[in-house]
Order: C-alpha cells, then structure tokens, then sequence
C-alpha cells in the first residue's frame, strides 16, 4: 500500500512540474494566440542558467533558491526580446506562421546552448535542506518531491490571484475572450502581449530550474518536454490555468501508474488521452469553445484561380531544365534534388488541406511515416517488388488517414492540429516499440530500389515523375467541383451546409486524399535512403512540412515547391557548419518577419506593387 502512495506523491510531484512549464504556454495561447514552440527551448534554458547561477553561488539556501528565481526572471527577458523583436512584427501573420518563427528560435537557443555549455549533460547540486528521504510506511521518498508539490499549489494559488483578483489579471481574461473589443476600449495591447509573454516564459524558467535537483541537464530537454505540454495544454483547455493542473494531474499519475500496468504502452499513453478528451469534449476539459472569428484566415486572391499561361510557361520551363540537369550538374546534386522533389510532394499534401482546406495537421508526418514504412515492410516480408511496395505505400497512408481523420475533420484550429499531432504520435510510438518488427529505434535496413531502378540519374527520373504527376493531380482536384467545395466551406460552413453539401464528409474526403499523397513521397523517400526509422514520423518531420507550405506561401499553388526547395538546400547547405541550426534558424526568422505571406506571397505582392498591378483596397 505504502510503494503506491509513494508512487502517487511522485506523480504529483511531476504535476507540479509540468504544471509550471505547461500554464505558461496556457497563459500566452490564451491572450496572443501564438503556439510558442520555443516554450520547451524556454525550460532548457531555465535549467541550464539554473546550473551555472547554482553552481557559481556560494552554496547554501540563499545561493540555490535565488540562482533558481533568477534563471526564471532572465528567461522571462529572454522571452520579452523574442516577443518584441520577432513576433510583435508577424501579429497580423497567418497564426500558424508564428509557430514557424518560434521553431527558427528554438534552433537558435540549441545552438547558443551547445556554445555556451557545451554538449555534456551537467548534473546539478540537490536543494539545500531537501536532500534525503522521509520514510512514508517503510518506503522512502526524496523530500524534494514534498517540497514540488507544495510548489506546485503555491503557484497555482498564485495564479488564481493574480488572475481574479488583481486589474491585470481582468484585463488578461479579458484578452483571452474578446481582444477586439479589449482594444477598443481603449487597452494598450502591445504592452498586455509582452507581460504576459514574460509571465509566461519566467514559468517555463522556473519550471526548468526547478528540475536542476531532480534530473540531468540536457540539451534534448527542449523537445522532450514540449509534446508533453502541448497535450496537457490541450486536454486541460487552451487558456485554462485550473485545467493546465487537472490534465497535469491526470497525465503524470497515468505515467506514473502506467508504467506498471501497462509498460508496452507508456509512450502512447498521454496521446491516447488527448484523442479521448478532443473526441468527447473538443475545446478540453475546463476549456471554451474557439468561436467562429478564432480560426485562420486566408488571402485566396491568389489560390482562387487557375495558373496564367505566363506561369505556365515558367513551369514548364523549368520541368524542361529538370529534365536537363543530369546532363548539367554533378551526381551529388542528383541526389540533393531527389529529395527536392520528395519533399515538394509531401509539402503539396499538406497545402492541399491547409491552404484549399484551411485544415492544420501537425501530424502530417504520420503519413509520410505510414507510406515510408507500408514499402518498407511490404518489401522486406512480403518481398514486394519495389513498382508495387511504391504504390501499396499510399495505401496504407490512406488507411490512416481514414481513420485519423474521421476524428480530426470534427474539430477545427488549433484543436484539430493537436488532434493530428496526437495521432502522429501514437503512430510513432506503435513504430518505436514494435522493434519486432519496425526494428524500433534503429528503424528497417536494406530498403533499396529495384536494380533497373537503383542508379542515381534513373531514380532521379523516376522521382521526378512521380512526383510531378503527384503535384499536377492535387493541383487538377484543386479546381475541381471537389475542391472549390471544399474552399467553400473553409470560408463559410454555414452556407455550404444549408446548400445540402456535407462539408465534414468533404473534408474527410480531402484529409485522406492528403494523406494518400503523404504516403507515395514517404514510399518514394524509403526507397531513396535505404532506410526507415522512427525520426521519419517524428513531430520535427511534420514541422518541416509546416515549414515549406508556410515558407514558401500558404496562399499560393507554388509556395510549397518553393518552400522544399529552399528548405532542403538550405538545411544541406549549412550542414557542414559546426552551428548550423543557429544559421538556419535566423534565416527562418529572417524569413518570417521580412515576408509574412511567404517567399512566392510575398514576391509576387512586391511585384504587383512595383509594376502598378495591385488591387485597390
């Protein structure tokens, strides 16, 4: 009885600690309805500044708690800086082109972190006065656990009173319902965003802090923590600092039950709640419904209509030079250009739901993934040929996509995004510890094309023509009766539904045909690599495709091709530089702020400008 008492204190304890880090992104979704995806590179940065402040003081409980404090207080100026010099410019931005912003800033820190403090783990000193054990029925737990929990209460009854009982706190609450009307009476909201974002990031510091006596410091703890507190976020409702504690609670016991009884399942586990929650109560636990004005909105000037014959002639020009490269460039560039096109036909998939759609997944990966490994095991234990395993590869993605998206066409936002990460991670958590099979960590070996198939120049032929033929197709269903439906109900639901069309069963239609495209460009990346592995269908994979769409141009037909193409050149190119993703993410930044509608968006309105060709307001 005493181990699943002590058990039950460790789960709390690790509520505590991810209800520090997770009410943080709660509070700044909740007022400037940005994802921050840098909020885990924010606890990293908590733990790390923790260490050196902890580790230079003079020992005792002066030196930790004030190093702990202060590391939160300089990650919430670090906060404020990203909020003002990059993300007050791209307000008026496609939300979800915040999200790519933020992960440019979480290439940054990684990187400003490696140089700092080196790529060793640093193992910090216990809390002064906390450092042993108190005996609960012949079981022992740490005293620093105690002191988490009580943490946690304290801050959760801070929370409240700063919230009700304090101006700010109305005004924030405010924000979190109505920022229009907040604004026309007359509130600086420029000043309210930037508060809060340095309240918020200071918790995800502390957060971070606070575990300097409880686990290693290390530079993955970025990404660990962020899918963890996106499902807490989700399940306890967006903006909801009372349901940030409650999922906290309930996603912590579960791993700390979990684990014994169900060990097979424990990666998935908080993934499977989240799919629950959102199928049964779409807006979370404690949270609010969107309302209709909370989703994206897109610019369909340029979406709306068909190529001119002048961009017709351009792309056809350039499949002509494509087709010409080989004889043109050295064989490496064979290889960079193959994963080119791959990657323009997985970035198409996605844009076909989300510009056409105005649906966002980001769990696209889950489909790439699904295609990548339906070739892969229809090769190695079916000994499929490598013509059919391309084409069974799609299937399979469809499958999923059939599936997955009968649940995810119901929501609507950022609901449905993280409904579509959810199930992404339940795909890679089935591939991670299905290593029977899948071979788990170390992924499928011996993935290789057919030997008609297996030189460079052929299978950069074969790639090209698939993949072309694949984009032409999303483009053909693009202007088909099919698809201005579905762009119909992107932008009005209402009306769609009183004309008798079934806009769900539209969007269903469209999510698997996104997937099925999804799933022939992960076939085709199988075969390409020689190998599959569970990074294939991580989230980072399904925010590379966010990337490209949002890169190269959500509003355009173009923008995803673009976005690969620079995506990938850019990611080879810097590669060989000891700080790469420092340099790759200031270029995203850099990409964000000077063009808010993209690469081809934002070209393409320079032009219109320059030539006297813009549209009067």
């Amino acid at each position: 009885m005493s181990f699943y008492l002590v058990q039950f204190l460790t789960g709390l304890a690790s509520a505590s600690s991810l209800f520090l880090v997770a009410s943080g992104l709660s509070i700044i979704f909740g007022v400037t309805r940005v994802v921050n995806f840098a909020h885990g590179s924010f606890y990293m940065l908590g733990a790390f500044i923790a260490y050196s402040l902890v580790t230079t003081l003079p020992s005792g409980p002066l030196g930790f708690w004030g190093g702990v404090i202060v590391s939160a207080l300089i990650v919430g100026v670090v906060g404020v800086v990203m909020e003002v010099t990059i993300l007050r410019r791209i307000y008026q931005s496609p939300e979800l082109f915040q999200l790519v912003a933020t992960f440019g800033v979480v290439l940054l820190v990684k990187d400003v972190a490696l140089f700092i403090w080196g790529p060793e783990d640093k193992l910090g000193p216990r809390a002064p006065g906390f450092d042993g054990a108190v005996d609960i029925f012949g079981t022992k737990l740490p005293e620093y656990d105690l002191v988490m929990i009580v943490l946690g209460f304290v801050v959760l009854g801070a929370l409240w009173l700063l919230f009700h009982r304090t101006r700010w706190g109305a005004l924030v609450r405010a924000a979190t319902e109505d920022r229009e009307m907040l604004g026309a009476l007359g509130i600086n909201q420029v000043m309210l965003f930037t508060a809060v974002f340095f309240l918020g990031s200071v918790l995800a510091g502390l957060g971070g802090a606070l575990q300097l006596p409880r686990s290693s410091v290390s530079h993955h703890m970025d990404l660990a923590i962020i899918a963890t507190v996106f499902v807490v976020v989700v399940v306890g409702g967006m903006g909801s600092i009372l349901g940030a504690f409650l999922a906290a609670v309930i996603i912590s016991e579960l791993n700390a039950f979990g684990i014994l009884v169900f060990p097979k399942i424990t990666l998935v586990l908080m993934f499977l709640v989240m799919v629950a929650v959102l199928v049964i109560r779409p807006w979370g636990l404690l949270g609010k419904p969107e309302s209709e004005a909370g989703g994206e909105q897109y610019d369909d000037e340029t979406l709306g209509r068909l190529p001119g014959r002048l961009t017709r002639w351009l792309l056809a020009g350039v499949f002509v030079l494509l087709l010409a490269l080989p004889a043109i460039v050295q064989p490496f560039y064979l290889v960079l250009m193959t994963e080119v096109f791959i990657f323009a036909l997985f970035a198409a998939s996605l844009h076909f739901i989300m510009g056409n759609g105005g649906m966002v997944s980001f769990g696209h990966a889950a489909y790439f993934g699904l295609g990548a490994y339906g070739a892969a095991v229809f090769l190695i234990y079916g000994s499929t040929p490598m013509e059919l395993a391309v084409f069974l590869a799609p299937a399979v993605a469809g499958l999923g996509a059939l599936i997955f998206g009968w649940f995810c066409v119901r929501l609507s936002g950022v609901y449905m995004a993280m409904l579509s990460l959810a199930f992404a991670q339940i795909v890679w958590s089935i591939i991670f510890q299905s290593s029977e099979i899948t071979g788990g960590e170390d992924g499928m070996v011996g993935v290789w094309p057919a030997g008609w198939a297996s030189g460079r120049m052929t299978f950069y032929y074969l790639t090209l023509i698939i993949s072309t033929g694949g984009v032409l197709a999303l483009w053909r269903m693009l202007f088909s009766p099919f698809g201005y439906s579905v762009r119909a109900g992107r932008d009005s639901p209402l009306r769609v539904e009183s004309i008798g069309i079934n806009f769900r069963g539209q969007k269903w239609l469209a999510f698997v045909i996104a997937g099925v495209f999804a799933g022939l460009a992960g076939g085709l990346y199988a075969f390409s690599k020689g190998i599959v592995d569970p990074t294939t269908v991580d989230i980072p994979r399904s925010i590379d495709a966010l990337m490209m769409v949002l890169i190269g141009g959500v509003q355009t037909l173009i923008g995803p091709l673009v976005g690969a193409l620079t995506f990938v050149v850019l990611e080879d190119r810097l590669a060989t530089f000891e700080f790469w993703r420092a340099i790759f993410g200031i270029i995203i930044i850099a990409i964000c702020v000077a063009m808010p509608k993209g690469i081809v968006g934002s070209t393409g309105a320079l032009f219109a400008r320059l030539t006297g060709r813009e549209r009067a307001p």
